[in-house]
């Protein structure tokens, strides 16, 4: 096996995962009318609207998920990335461990949907966009690790990276009214 270095899926990892965070929680919030689900009063008192300056904020905050997610994928190195389908069982974890099984009451997870009063059409609602990233985290993640001969996946992935943190910092700003209003 060669070396993996912890720096490598570090970086990796916490880019990966910001920007299909950004992606996928933008297609979820177009497509899946988040707007009007978060404004639904069984859900507003528990979740920030999606104008908030700290949702608008999310993406940047991201970076700090994403270096985490690279110290639990670096533990798990010689388990997931020699391996063909590693990239499933990176998955499977983020899955248990992650959606269904965090230790807290999150939305979707086991324990939201037994001590939340979210309703259950909100818990299911997230599937979609919670599993559907976790996969392309995993996927992604474990390709880029494998193939670090591919230099376009090191441009493309970080020029994305810094264009979704500038892109959440400048819509924060404009959230909490630091920037002018576009006309």
């Amino acid at each position: 096996m060669k070396q993996l270095s912890f720096p490598s899926i570090a970086l990796k990892t916490t880019a990966v995962h910001t920007v299909t965070y950004f992606i996928v929680g933008v297609l979820s919030f177009l497509f899946l009318d988040y707007a009007a689900k978060y404004a639904d009063p069984a859900v507003s008192n528990y979740l920030r609207q999606t104008d908030h300056p700290l949702v608008m904020a999310g993406p940047f905050f991201q970076i700090l998920r994403g270096f985490l997610f690279g110290l639990a994928f670096y533990a798990l190195r010689a388990s997931v990335f020699p391996h063909k389908h590693g990239w499933l069982t990176l998955w499977l974890t983020l899955a248990i461990v992650g959606i269904f099984s965090p230790f807290a009451a999150a939305p979707s997870s086991i324990e939201g949907m037994i001590y939340t009063v979210l309703p259950s059409w909100f818990h299911v609602l997230n599937f979609p966009e919670i599993f559907f990233q976790a996969g392309l985290l995993a996927f992604l993640t474990h390709y880029w690790v494998n193939h670090p001969e591919k230099r376009w996946l090191n441009w493309s992935l970080g020029i994305v990276t810094a264009l979704v943190v500038l892109m959440s910092v400048l819509g924060a700003l404009s959230a909490f009214g630091v920037l002018p209003p576009a006309n």
